[in-house]
């Protein structure tokens, strides 16, 4: 039973860094990467549809995205999806491709890239001591329920302990190489 839990929770922490490094990925930096445009979502047919779905992304260059639609009539609502964006990426368009001219970030802007990445990264924390804290009650639960021992309670708490440490050491990684992929010139 104590094994169940802490997988449980050690299942639950892995998609927790998971959710956070596809998060960290739409933080644009000064190259081009496809994930930047993941989030955006694209009025198709009156339907929000994500722009991966409905087109082919690539980056032949280091600055520069290619979105490919699959249907050519939808081009002036993925221009105006990525107007919209918070990205502030500026499309241009050819009859059936979009490129998006990835600029170098200023030094105030990376600043603030860093600050979202900090913010995000504490999200993370918090969300992993969220987890942390569910897989204790549930410990605790069993311990009243006298289906395990205080003993083993306690070495239990302890595991968890260092199970949300080695995640959140993960975290800081994570945040760490995305903080230094902005401030590299």
């Amino acid at each position: 039973m104590i094994d169940e839990a802490l997988s449980a929770a050690s299942t639950k922490m892995e998609k927790t860094i998971e959710a956070l490094r596809k998060e960290l990925a739409t933080i644009r930096t000064g190259r081009a990467t496809p994930a930047l445009v993941d989030n955006i979502k694209v009025d198709y047919y009156g339907t929000p549809t994500p722009l991966n779905q409905i087109a082919t992304i690539s980056a032949p260059e280091a600055r520069l995205l290619l979105i490919q639609p699959w249907d050519s009539s939808t081009l002036p609502s993925i221009k105006k999806a990525i107007l919209k964006s918070e990205l502030g990426l500026n499309p241009t368009s050819d009859r059936n491709v979009i490129r998006l001219a990835i600029p170098q970030l200023s030094e105030e802007r990376r600043k603030d890239m860093v600050r979202a990445v900090h913010k995000r990264a504490e999200d993370g924390r918090v969300a992993l001591r969220n987890i942390r804290r569910d897989a204790l009650e549930e410990l605790r639960k069993l311990e009243r329920e006298k289906e395990i021992s205080q003993d083993e309670q306690k070495r239990a708490q302890e595991r968890l302990q260092e199970l949300t440490d080695s995640f959140i050491a993960t975290v800081g990684k994570v945040a760490a190489d995305k903080e230094a992929e902005l401030l590299e010139v």
